[in-house]
C-alpha cells in the first residue's frame, strides 16, 4: 500500500512538473511573439505572423483574421492560412448570420465543435475554397473595449475538440495582436496622411513659385510704364496714376511675401540650391533695372558702384535675386522721399562683397543681430508704419549661408543703414571662362 501511495504522489509530481515546464514554455513563448508583435509595423507582415503562431501553438488546419471594413461595417478576409488572401479578400462576411460576426458583436468566444449544427456557420467561404471546416474557435480582437475584428482558429488537428487551454491561448494572443494590428494601422493612416501632406505642400510650392516667376515680370513692365505716365501726366490723371503705382507696389510686395514664405517651408525641409554658372554683375544690373523706376516713383535714387567686367559665379540664380530683392525692398520702404539707396559690388580675396546702403531711418544698434530673426519687427506691431512680414531678412540670411556666404548689417539710427553679404569666389570656374 505505502508503495503504491508513493508512486501515486510521484506521478502527480512528475504531472505537475511537467504541467509547469509547458506552461512555463508557453510563457515564454507569449515574451518572444510579444516582442515580434511589438518589432514590425507593416500591416501584412503581422498579420501572417499572427496567423502563423496561431496554428503552430493551438495544433489547427488554419487560422483566420477578419477585420471591420470601415465602408460598409462588414468583416473582410485581412489574412488566413491555407489560402491566398486575395483570393479570399473579395469574400465579404456578413456581420449577421455568421459565427465572427457573432464574436464580433458580442465579444464573447465561441467554440463550435461542428459547424453544420450551427446556424450562424457561413459556408460562403468554404464553397469558393474548397476547404472543409469542422470546427471553430473564435475570439474578438478588441483595443479599449473597441472591437477591430475577430481570430479564429479552424479544425484542431485529429478532428480533438477545442479545449479550455486553447481559448485561453488563442485570446492572448489575440490580446497582443489586437494591439500591434491596431499600432500598424495607426502608423499606416499616419503615413498616408503625412505622403499626402508632402504632395499638397509641393504643389503648393510649385504654385507660388510658377505664380511670383509669372506675374514678377509682367509687374515690373506695369510699374516701368505707369512711372512715365506720372512723369507725364498732371491734375486728375496724375493723381490715378500715383494710386496705380502705389497697387502695383503693394502687389510686389505681396509677392515678395509669397516668395519668402515659400523658402522659409522650404528651409523646414531643408531648402536646396540649383548651382549653375552666372554673371553676377548682369545678375545685379538686371534687378537695379527693375527696381530703378520704383525708386524713382518714389522721390528716391539709385546709385550702382559696379565693375564693368563679367564676374562669373557659381550661384542660384533665382534664389540671389531674392536676397537682392529683399535687400532693396527693405532700403526702398525705409528711405524717406529725396533719399539715396547705393547697391556696389567689391572683390576681396577669394570672395566677393555685395552692399546695398540707403540714407534712411536707420536701426537702432541693439537690433542689428535681431533684423535677421523670422518675423521680426523693429516697430511695434500696433503701431509701425511700415507693411511688411518680417520674413526677408531671414530668408535672404539663410540663402547667403547655403551659398557658404555670410551677411550683417551696419546702422547709425537716423542716418541709414548697410546690409552686406559676402559670397565666396569659384576661382576655378573664372579660370576657365
Amino acid at each position: 500500500m505505502a508503495q503504491n501511495s508513493y508512486l501515486d504522489t510521484l506521478g502527480e509530481c512528475e504531472s505537475s512538473l511537467a504541467r509547469a515546464e509547458h506552461e512555463k514554455s508557453c510563457l515564454e513563448r507569449m515574451v518572444r511573439i510579444s516582442r515580434l508583435l511589438n518589432s514590425t509595423l507593416d500591416l501584412q507582415e503581422l498579420l501572417q505572423f499572427i496567423i502563423q503562431t496561431a496554428t503552430e501553438m493551438l495544433g489547427i488546419e488554419a487560422a483566420s483574421i477578419f477585420l471591420e471594413d470601415m465602408r460598409t461595417g462588414a468583416l473582410y478576409f485581412a489574412a488566413a492560412t491555407g489560402s491566398s488572401t486575395e483570393e479570399l479578400r473579395d469574400i465579404e462576411v456578413p456581420t449577421e448570420g455568421s459565427i465572427a460576426g457573432t464574436v464580433f458583436h458580442t465579444g464573447e468566444v465561441m467554440i463550435v465543435s461542428d459547424v453544420k449544427k450551427d446556424p450562424d456557420y457561413f459556408n460562403g467561404v468554404d464553397q469558393q475554397t474548397q476547404f472543409t471546416t469542422h470546427s471553430i474557435l473564435a475570439v474578438p480582437l478588441q483595443v479599449h473595449d473597441y472591437a477591430i475584428g475577430v481570430l479564429e482558429a479552424v479544425n484542431k488537428a485529429g478532428q480533438a475538440e477545442f479545449t479550455a487551454e486553447d481559448t485561453g491561448v488563442l485570446q492572448t494572443l489575440a490580446a497582443q495582436a489586437a494591439v500591434a494590428i491596431y499600432n500598424a494601422r495607426l502608423v499606416a493612416n499616419l503615413r498616408e496622411a503625412n505622403q499626402r501632406l508632402a504632395e499638397l505642400d509641393k504643389v503648393k510650392s510649385d504654385f507660388i513659385s510658377i505664380a511670383s516667376h509669372e506675374l514678377r515680370t509682367p509687374l515690373s513692365i506695369v510699374i516701368g510704364y505707369a512711372h512715365l505716365l506720372q512723369e507725364e501726366a498732371d491734375g486728375e490723371l496724375g493723381r490715378r496714376t500715383e494710386k496705380l503705382l502705389c497697387a502695383a507696389t503693394r502687389l510686389r510686395g505681396v509677392i515678395e511675401s509669397l516668395t519668402n514664405l515659400n523658402y522659409l517651408e522650404s528651409e523646414q525641409m531643408q531648402m536646396r540650391l540649383n548651382l549653375e554658372p552666372v554673371d553676377l554683375l548682369a545678375l545685379i544690373t538686371e534687378v537695379a533695372d527693375v527696381w530703378q523706376p520704383q525708386m524713382a516713383g518714389k522721390g528716391q535714387t539709385l546709385r550702382r558702384t559696379l565693375h564693368k567686367h563679367p564676374l562669373h559665379m557659381k550661384v542660384d540664380a533665382e534664389k540671389i535675386v531674392t536676397v537682392l530683392n529683399n535687400l532693396l525692398n527693405k532700403a526702398m520702404k525705409f528711405t524717406a522721399e529725396g533719399g539715396v539707396i547705393e547697391i556696389s559690388l567689391h572683390h576681396q580675396t577669394g570672395k566677393v562683397l555685395i552692399c546695398i546702403s540707403d540714407t534712411g531711418v536707420g536701426i537702432p544698434q541693439s537690433k542689428l543681430t535681431c533684423v535677421f530673426e523670422r518675423f521680426y519687427q523693429v516697430e511695434d506691431h500696433m503701431t509701425r508704419r511700415y507693411q511688411g512680414m518680417g520674413l526677408g531678412l531671414s530668408v535672404a540670411k539663410r540663402i547667403v549661408e547655403l551659398h557658404g556666404g555670410y551677411i550683417w548689417a551696419e546702422s547709425v539710427e537716423g542716418k541709414g543703414s548697410r546690409f552686406l553679404f559676402n559670397l565666396p569666389r569659384n576661382l576655378e570656374l573664372e579660370r576657365a571662362l
